[in-house]
C-alpha cells in the first residue's frame, strides 16, 4: 500500500503537494492541528454537536474550518472556491470566471467604483472582478491565514494598489454607512449565523440606490426536514463546509426584504444549468482539466496526505481534514442529484434611494 501511495504522490505536482502539506492548518501551530480538528468536529451532528452551538460559536468554528481546509481548497480549486452555472463544452475554469463576470455585470460595476466582497476567501473572485470591471474591490474576511495568502496573490497579480483586504466579522463590519457602490457575496454569507443580521450590515454599508448580489448555499423547497436521508445530506454538507446551518431559499429572500432591500430578481441558477454544478465532484465523472476534484483525484490526494502525515511532512490530523472534506463532496453530489440543495441561489437586491 505504501508503494501505491508513493506512486500516487509522484503523479501529483510536487510543488503543489508540498504547498498543501506546508500550509495545512493555516495559522494554527502544526502541533495543534489535531486538537483543532477534534474541536471543529465536535460542533457537528456526526460528533454530537448541534445547530445552536454552531451559531453561538460561528467565529471559532468557521475560522478553524478555513485554517484547516484552505490549502486543500487552493490545491483542488485554484484561487476561486466556488461552483458555477456551466454550459456544455465549457471547462470548469471558464464557467467559474463567467460566473464571476455575470455577478459584476448584474451589479453594473463601473471603472473606479468601490466594491465590497463579503467573505472573500483568498481573493480569486475579487481579483477577477477588479480586472474585469476596472474597479477597486475590498475583500472582507475574518480568517487571518486567508488574508495573508490573498495579499500575496494580489501582489503577484498586480492589483495590490487598487484592491485590499480587511479582517473583520461580516456581522459587525468596520465601515461607515453608505461606503460602497456595490456589494457581492459568493457562497460566503451561508457561514453567517443569522441571514437577517448579515444582510442588514450589508444594507448599512451600501450606498442608497446601489445593489447587492449574491450566490447563496441553500436547501431548496424539495428538502424535507422529516426525511432522515435529507437530514444526513444536510449534515454532511455542514461539517464538510463549516456551516452553522443551511437555510431555505425562501428564508434568504425573507431576510433580504426584512433588512430593507428591494429584490430585483432571484432564481436558483442550478435549475437550468446545462451541465450539473456538482459534476466535478461526481464519482461517475472524469476530467483531466479538473482532475484533482474528481473521485480519482480526491482518492490520490487522500492517500498522498496519508503518506505526508506518516512521514511527518503534514501535521497530525491532516487525514481527518481530508476525510470531512470527502464527506462534504458526497453530500454535495447527493444533495445536487436529489435537487434538495443548491450552491447558487442568486439574487440581485437594491437599497432604496
Amino acid at each position: 500500500m505504501l508503494v501505491i501511495n508513493l506512486r500516487s504522490v509522484a503523479i501529483m505536482s510536487k510543488s503543489g503537494a508540498m504547498d498543501l502539506a506546508s500550509n495545512l492548518g493555516g495559522k494554527i501551530d502544526k502541533s495543534d492541528v489535531l486538537t483543532a480538528v477534534e474541536q471543529y468536529e465536535q460542533y457537528h451532528v456526526f460528533h454530537g454537536g448541534d445547530e445552536e452551538d454552531r451559531k453561538a460559536n460561528y467565529t471559532d468554528m468557521v475560522n478553524k474550518y478555513y485554517d484547516l481546509a484552505t490549502s486543500f481548497y487552493e490545491y483542488g480549486w485554484g484561487e476561486s472556491f466556488h461552483f458555477a452555472h456551466r454550459w456544455k463544452g465549457e471547462s470548469l475554469r471558464e464557467s467559474i470566471k463567467r460566473h464571476e463576470h455575470f455577478l459584476a455585470l448584474q451589479l453594473g460595476v463601473k471603472p473606479g467604483q468601490k466594491v465590497l466582497d463579503v467573505g472573500c476567501g483568498i481573493g480569486g473572485p475579487l481579483r477577477e472582478i477588479a480586472r474585469f470591471s476596472n474597479s477597486s474591490v475590498t475583500g472582507l474576511n475574518n480568517n487571518e491565514y486567508q488574508i495573508t495568502r490573498g495579499k500575496e496573490l494580489n501582489r503577484l497579480a498586480g492589483v495590490d494598489k487598487t484592491c485590499n483586504f480587511v479582517k473583520a466579522d461580516f456581522m459587525k463590519m468596520p465601515f461607515p454607512e453608505n461606503s460602497f457602490d456595490a456589494v457581492y457575496a459568493i457562497e460566503a454569507t451561508c457561514h453567517a449565523p443569522d441571514a437577517y443580521g448579515c444582510y442588514k450590515e450589508i444594507y448599512r454599508v451600501l450606498k442608497p440606490g446601489q445593489c447587492f448580489a449574491a450566490y447563496e448555499w441553500c436547501m431548496t423547497d424539495a428538502f424535507d426536514p422529516d426525511n432522515a436521508q435529507h437530514q444526513k445530506i444536510k449534515a454532511e454538507i455542514e461539517i464538510g463546509d463549516g456551516l452553522p446551518d443551511i437555510r431555505l431559499t425562501s428564508k434568504c429572500l425573507e431576510a433580504l426584504k426584512q433588512a430593507g432591500f428591494e429584490v430585483i430578481w432571484e432564481k436558483d441558477l442550478a435549475e437550468d444549468s446545462p451541465v450539473p454544478w456538482y459534476l466535478p465532484l461526481d464519482k461517475n465523472h472524469f476530467s483531466l482539466s479538473s482532475f484533482r476534484l474528481t473521485a480519482v483525484g480526491r482518492f490520490i490526494t487522500k492517500n498522498m496526505v496519508k503518506v505526508l502525515e506518516y512521514i511527518r511532512l503534514a501535521p497530525k490530523g491532516s487525514q481527518r481534514v481530508s476525510d470531512f472534506l470527502e464527506k462534504a463532496a458526497e453530500g454535495l453530489v447527493d444533495g445536487g442529484r436529489r435537487e434538495i440543495f443548491t450552491p447558487m441561489y442568486f439574487f440581485l437586491a437594491r437599497k432604496p434611494e
